[in-house]
């Protein structure tokens, strides 16, 4: 039985359908065949379905079990129940059109009682993924391992004080690093969910930031080794599961990166969630990792701001991501990096078709967002205002300042000078607030 013809009850691909469209289930902006300051919009927003809360999660929460009663949830042969996930997973890919997808190696297959058991099952459904891709129009985006949900874990990965978990780790992002390379994938993800600590009563930090270092940098000799050419992606969030998190936001990250001689190979996948509970905008980390130069992907969800956790809802809202994609294509737009759909329907959106319905919302607030971004950029409507209120270092005298070509003494002598004066100039807020919402 192919699970997926018994799943959804929408048979045909969502189509671009414009902004009168009269179905709930079409494009209403997002018509992936339109080019945008040279590139196909689906070129430059490379959506994603993320294979975790799409297929795996059971709508769960901490006060009630699961909701959605998934068929591949239940039953004998956990094997079965991975490939009848697989092909309705493969639907979701047909019918929503989507150039990507991701997973986890533990959503992917079920573990085994031992590892070696684990990877046999993992690199049988990526047969299934294999054979599938090969007449699907859908890729890999990313691969990942699970390293937090087991006990073992329950102490930390890369960050654990027993060198045998960090060993059994090492394995499980072996054959998750290689089953993402045989299937193509364009970054590998390590996402160290519980790499932090609850107490320092009994936790060595200087210790475990070099366990991270040395783990992750295993992980770098190993992608040159099997010839894996994408991107190593690290994923800052600052707190849950565990108090303080060694990958809090974006500049925690670039200083552990720095210290570990990890910039060259390794980049940053920041989530909107992840950026709200660090105490930051979505655009700040944004922004900051396109600074640094360690901007590689983004999961694309958002976060609730009146909750202290990740709610991971389906990214609708309109006015913030346009503030996103303005920095994202004004550095140039995605290379290896993509929009990951990390983000959960309700637990109270029971129907199958709900993933669809969510997806498209998404993915169309996504386009007309993206595509407000781009005639923001090519009106220059904050790009001109911020030139010209840097317009002084761009001259002679601010080039030669950061050139080192002048002593303190020498700027001091100057600002001594005589009818030496600068007066403030205002910044403006208002009106580029007023400015941006004319195009959202």
């Amino acid at each position: 039985m192919n699970a997926a013809s018994e799943f959804f009850t929408i048979r045909t691909p969502i189509a671009y359908g414009g902004a009168q469209a009269s179905t709930p289930l079409a494009f209403r902006w997002y018509d992936k065949d339109r080019v945008v300051r040279g590139r196909r919009l689906e070129d430059h927003l490379r959506f994603a379905v993320c294979y975790w809360h799409s297929f795996c999660w059971p709508g769960l929460d901490p006060f009630g079990g699961e909701t959605f009663l998934r068929p591949w949830h239940h039953g004998s042969d956990a094997m079965a129940q991975a490939r009848a996930k697989a092909d309705v997973a493969f639907e979701l890919f047909h019918l929503l059109d989507v150039p990507f997808f991701a997973f986890h190696d533990a959503d992917a297959a079920p573990e085994g009682r031992t590892l070696a058991e684990s990877v046999a099952n993992l690199n049988a459904i990526a047969d299934v993924f294999e054979q599938k891709m090969a007449t699907a129009k859908v890729r890999l985006l990313w691969g990942t391992a699970n390293l937090f949900s087991h006990r073992r874990y329950m102490a930390g990965a890369a960050t654990n004080p027993d060198p045998e978990i960090f060993t059994y780790a090492a394995g499980q992002v072996r054959a998750a690093l290689e089953v993402t390379h045989r299937l193509g994938g364009q970054n590998y993800v390590l996402w160290g969910g519980r790499e932090g600590y609850e107490t320092l009563l009994n936790t060595d930090i200087g210790r475990e930031l070099d366990q991270l270092g040395r783990f992750v940098s295993l992980v770098v000799e190993h992608k040159h080794k099997i010839g894996f050419k994408g991107p190593i992606l690290i994923e800052p969030k600052p707190k849950e599961p565990t108090k303080h998190q060694y990958d809090f936001d974006v500049a925690t990250c670039y200083g552990f990166l720095q210290r570990y001689d990890l910039l060259k190979d390794v980049k940053l996948n920041i989530e909107q969630n992840h950026a709200i509970l660090a105490g930051h905008s979505f655009q700040h980390e944004v922004a900051l990792a396109e600074a640094l130069g360690v901007f590689g992907s983004l999961d694309i969800n958002r976060g609730d701001d009146l909750l202290g956790w990740d709610t991971d809802q389906f990214a609708m809202n309109v006015s913030e991501l346009v503030l996103v994609f303005h920095e994202i294509l004004n550095r140039g737009g995605f290379t290896s990096g993509g929009l990951n759909f990390d983000a959960k329907i309700r637990r109270q959106s029971i129907d199958p078709d709900d993933l669809i319905h969510a997806h498209v919302g998404s993915m169309d607030a996504c386009a007309r967002a993206f595509l407000a971004a781009a005639d923001m950029l090519d009106a220059g409507v904050l790009t001109a205002p911020l030139a010209e209120r840097y317009k002084g270092w761009a001259g002679a005298e601010g080039r030669a300042i950061l050139a080192g070509q002048h002593s303190l003494a020498d700027l001091a002598d100057r600002a001594m000078g005589s009818g030496f004066d600068p007066q403030p100039r205002s910044g403006r807020q208002e009106y580029l607030e007023s400015l941006v919402n004319r195009y959202v």
